[in-house]
């Protein structure tokens, strides 16, 4: 299982540091477990962290450097040694205005890049009330213009509905829709939306589940672990 963190605006870099050194401390039962780390801090909380677990960003510009105010290019992330990023998010798509052909066009230079992306999709709540055929049209709408075959590829199913609402999918609405993403897509896929020490045995114990992205509850290293321990 793959238990990724994503801290969006919270955390400072010495709040980060202190949550890191934690994570790191459980790090080797984690993987003797056969399970990974990976945590998306705040770009002003990327910093050269000793660990022997991800740590990714939440988002750059497509770029190695140059005249793009405000944002961050590869040459940043090469500092800290950062080869991994979150493509396609909800909130960029839906607040920021991120189009699919940018995400797109983002994906593809990260790609050549060698970055390790996470590319999320997902949808609203208009349509998962329409039917699951409905929602996986939708879905599958995202991934165009992305190379599904390119080998440092994960993707992240969130419904946006189930974003910080405290309200999940149910298991049944996670398998379908987790099987139909895998009939097209032979990558890891993660769930996101909501995830809690409440629901995450049930979350995880669903075959087409390869882990999740967390918000919320990774923010608290002891609410984090909670997740990544759930079965010991």
């Amino acid at each position: 299982m793959i238990y990724a963190g994503n801290f969006k605006t919270n955390h400072t870099r010495k709040s980060t540091r202190e949550y890191l050194m934690k994570i790191q401390l459980h790090n080797h039962k984690i993987r003797a477990n056969g399970d990974r780390v990976m945590i998306f801090p705040p770009l002003t909380a990327i910093d050269n962290y000793e660990v022997d677990f991800t740590v990714g960003v939440q988002n750059a510009y497509p770029t190695q450097n140059g005249a793009f105010t405000g944002e961050v290019g590869v040459e940043q992330l090469d500092e800290f040694g950062i080869k991994t990023i979150l493509i396609g998010h909800s909130e960029r798509r839906e607040i920021l205005g991120e189009s699919q052909e940018f995400v797109a066009k983002k994906f593809a230079f990260f790609k050549e890049q060698g970055f390790e992306i996470i590319y999320c999709i997902g949808e609203p709540l208009e349509v998962r009330e329409e039917g699951s055929e409905a929602v996986i049209e939708y879905l599958m709408a995202q991934f165009e213009g992305i190379d599904t075959s390119y080998d440092n590829f994960i993707v992240a199913y969130e419904p946006i509905w189930a974003i910080g609402t405290g309200r999940s999918a149910t298991q049944k609405e996670i398998e379908e829709t987790h099987n139909a993403l895998k009939k097209s897509i032979d990558k890891p896929i993660l769930y996101g939306g909501s995830v809690k020490g409440e629901n995450i045995s049930e979350i995880a114990s669903i075959d087409s589940v390869d882990g999740v992205l967390v918000g919320g509850a990774s923010l608290k290293t002891d609410t984090f672990l909670e997740l990544v321990f759930h079965k010991n």
